[in-house]
C-alpha cells in the first residue's frame, strides 16, 4: 500500500504570489535581502511581521531563535519566502508553533514547499528531519522569482531538483505516482537547462518535489553531506555525488545527467578530511543507503569518495 502526501492547495503560475489574497497579519520568515529585492512588495502582505536572518545551511538553533523572539506574537500564519534552506526552517518552525504553512520558493532546486522533509544542521552536521506535519497547507509556485536570480544560485537549484528526481525515480520506495513525477520533472529540467528556458525550471522543481518527496533520495545525497560540511553547495555537491552514484546504481539516468553537469559548468569538488572518517558517517544515513536501488557497504563508499576525489574528467565516471 502506498500513501501520496502533498499540501492541500498548490498554486502555481507567473504571477500567482502576487494575484494571491494572503491573511493579514503573517510572520514572515525569509533571508537577508527579501525586502530590497521587492520580493515583500510584491507579495502586498498587510501588518506582517519579518524574520529575514536565514543563513544557508541553517542550524537548529536558528529555528529556536525564531520561536523564542515570536513565541508571545499575534500572528495569523507563517509564510516561507526563499530558496530550500528558508523554507526548511520556515516549516520546522510553522510545525513546532502549530500555524498555518504558506510556503513561496524563490529558487527552484529543493522541492520544500511541497515536501514533507526539512534539513537542519545539529551540531554542525546535516539532518532530515521527515514528518508529515511538516507538510506546508498551501505552496505557491511562482517563476517571476526567477528573474534576476544570480547563475551560481541557478545552476546549483536546478542540479539539485535534477539529482532528487533522479534517485527518486531509482530509490527502492518509488511507486507508479512518484516515477510518474520523477520522470517528467527530469524531462522538463533537463530541457529547461539545454534549451535555456529557465521559467520552465519552476515546474520541473514542482514535478520533482511531488515525486521524491512520497519516496526518498537515495546514495547521491548521503554522499553529499560530507562536502556540504566543508563548505560546498548542496547543488554543487550533488553533481558530482549523484554522478557516481548514478553510475555504482547503473541508473537509466546517468547519462543525461552527466551531460546537464557538463553544461552548467560545475568545478571538480575535493572531500579534505580522512575518506574512512567520512565513510563511517556515510554509513550512518540508513534513510538514504537503505533505500537505495543496490547495496552499499563501507568500501563501495571510500571507493566513490575516492573516485570524486581522483577523476579530473566526468566522462571517467
Amino acid at each position: 500500500m502506498f500513501t501520496i502526501k502533498q499540501p492541500s492547495t498548490i498554486i502555481f503560475g507567473k504571477y500567482s504570489a502576487q494575484e494571491y489574497k494572503f491573511p493579514k497579519n503573517p510572520l514572515v520568515i525569509t533571508s537577508a535581502g527579501a525586502e530590497s529585492r521587492g520580493w515583500l512588495e510584491y507579495l502586498g502582505l498587510v501588518d506582517s511581521l519579518i524574520y529575514d536572518s536565514v543563513e544557508s545551511n541553517p542550524s537548529i538553533e536558528t529555528t529556536e531563535q525564531i520561536i523564542s523572539e515570536f513565541s508571545d506574537s499575534n500572528f495569523s500564519n507563517i509564510v516561507g519566502l526563499g530558496g530550500g534552506s528558508v523554507l526548511d526552517v520556515a516549516k520546522f518552525v510553522a510545525y513546532k508553533m502549530k500555524k498555518t504553512k504558506i510556503m513561496i520558493p524563490t529558487t527552484f532546486g529543493s522541492g520544500s514547499e511541497v515536501t514533507r522533509i526539512a534539513v537542519l544542521k545539529v551540531n554542525g552536521k546535516k539532518q532530515s528531519f521527515h514528518d508529515d506535519n511538516i507538510i506546508a497547507d498551501i505552496a505557491i509556485v511562482d517563476s517571476y522569482f526567477l528573474q534576476n536570480t544570480p547563475e551560481i544560485i541557478l545552476k546549483n537549484s536546478a542540479i539539485d531538483a535534477c539529482a532528487q528526481c533522479t534517485e527518486g525515480f531509482d530509490s527502492k520506495t518509488s511507486n507508479n505516482y512518484t516515477k510518474l513525477f520523477c520522470e517528467k520533472a527530469f524531462d522538463i529540467l533537463e530541457n529547461a537547462i539545454l534549451n535555456k528556458k529557465y521559467d520552465d525550471l519552476a515546474y520541473g522543481s514542482l514535478y520533482a518535489g511531488l515525486g521524491f518527496g512520497n519516496t526518498s533520495t537515495t546514495l547521491g545525497h548521503a554522499l553529499s553531506y560530507v562536502f556540504s560540511n566543508e563548505g560546498f553547495s548542496h547543488g554543487h555537491a550533488l553533481a558530482f555525488t549523484t554522478a557516481v552514484a548514478h553510475k555504482f546504481n547503473e541508473s537509466q539516468f546517468y547519462n543525461r545527467f552527466i551531460k546537464i553537469v557538463k553544461t552548467l559548468g560545475f568545478k571538480k569538488i575535493h572531500l579534505k578530511q580522512d575518506l574512512n572518517g567520512a565513510a563511517e558517517l556515510i554509513l550512518s544515513d540508513r534513510k538514504h543507503l537503505d533505500n537505495n536501488p543496490k547495496k552499499v557497504n563501507k568500501s563501495d563508499i571510500i571507493f566513490l569518495l575516492r573516485h570524486i576525489n581522483d577523476e579530473k574528467s566526468l566522462d571517467k565516471f
